[in-house]
């Protein structure tokens, strides 16, 4: 094996070992993959933050924050925050109910909506809401912001000159995940007609994000 294909491989298995846990990315994806609203908009705003993310780490984002580690404490704790944020309204969705997914009814022009199915009791997000989410869940997440630059900028030193091929690999890895998260959600639906499995699934994210909040500020 080559140096260039181990860097290649090294980046591959690195990223996807930090990215497939659910955190704050996938818990977003998966219920906008669930409810089938542009899950386009969605992986494309991820893969694209996670490329320039990775590069940052790679080309030297990581030497500042070893040099200056207030900075890793200050991403820490805001990403603690948000996730706390995000679980708070997860779960405040899981008690009151009220969304279930279910046969959807022909549209206007007598055709039925995406794949037949559409969740009622919830309110539809835009694309814009989508997009800003994305963002939003992006760079306040703190495996993209700690893990991701972090990491892997510190692990790409040891590649030299293949640290572009390592970063090659990396970007792969997460762009290949994404959109395999993103649109094989959609094969849970059948699964989440009813109420009860909504708030099952909301209860499972906030339950989730708070273990990753508490992981991140207890070190």
């Amino acid at each position: 094996m080559t140096d260039q294909i181990f860097a290649f491989l090294s980046a591959l298995g690195l990223v996807l070992g930090l990215i497939v846990s659910i955190g704050g990315q996938n818990a977003f994806l998966l219920r906008q993959g669930v409810r089938k609203e542009h899950v386009g908009i969605v992986v494309l705003v991820f893969a694209v933050s996670d490329a320039i993310l990775q590069a940052a780490g790679v080309f030297g984002i990581a030497t500042l924050v070893e040099r200056l580690p207030v900075l890793e404490t200050i991403a820490r704790w805001a990403g603690a925050l948000f996730l706390l944020g995000y679980a708070f309204f997860s779960a405040r969705r899981a008690i009151r109910g009220g969304g279930s997914l279910e046969e959807a009814p022909e549209t206007n022009a007598g055709a039925p909506s995406q794949a037949g199915i559409t969740l009622v009791g919830t309110a539809r997000s835009t694309r814009r809401r989508a997009f800003l989410g994305a963002v939003v869940v992006t760079w306040l997440n703190p495996h993209a912001l700690v893990e991701t630059t972090v990491v892997i900028g510190s692990v790409s030193t040891q590649f030299g000159p293949d640290r572009l091929l390592f970063l090659l690999g990396g970007i792969t890895a997460s762009t290949v995940w994404f959109v395999a998260f993103g649109y094989g959600t959609r094969l849970l639906a059948p699964f989440l007609r009813t109420e009860r499995a909504w708030r099952v699934l909301d209860g499972g994210i906030a339950a989730i994000m708070v273990a990753i909040a508490t992981v991140l500020v207890t070190g």
